[in-house]
């Protein structure tokens, strides 16, 4: 079964567009080490739930959208040569830099899930 890594981050809408340019960099530096998908979805029909939701989980405030992003790999093993390969790779450099990111990396999380059904 594949391997996925999940994470989702607010994104101040002011810098959507901003945000849209890393991604497709950074999309583009996880194909090419055989990534076998690269997915970015800015919510668009979440709302603040009674214990939970999305918005609660990044503590988003006014002004701000919930992305939620994927990337799709053969295996775990697969994911952690991909993921070797990809902070290795110069072409990230630039966006690294907390200071420079258009979003709070801060209030973004993330992990890796084994795909137990794929139809």
């Amino acid at each position: 079964m594949s391997y996925v890594d999940g994470f989702v981050l607010p994104v101040p809408k002011r810098n959507l567009q901003a945000y849209r340019r890393i991604a497709r960099k950074a999309g583009k530096v996880w194909r090419d080490h055989g990534a076998l998908e690269y997915v970015e979805c800015v919510a668009d029909d979440v709302k603040p739930g009674k214990w939970t939701s999305f918005p609660q989980a990044v503590k988003l405030k006014p002004g701000e959208a919930v992305w939620f992003s994927y990337i799709v790999y053969k295996s775990r093993r697969h994911r952690d040569r991909v993921n070797a390969k990809v902070m290795k790779d110069k072409r990230l450099a630039p966006m690294m830099d907390p200071k420079k990111m258009p979003f709070d990396a801060r209030r973004m999380f993330w992990g890796g899930f084994k795909v137990m059904v794929d139809l």
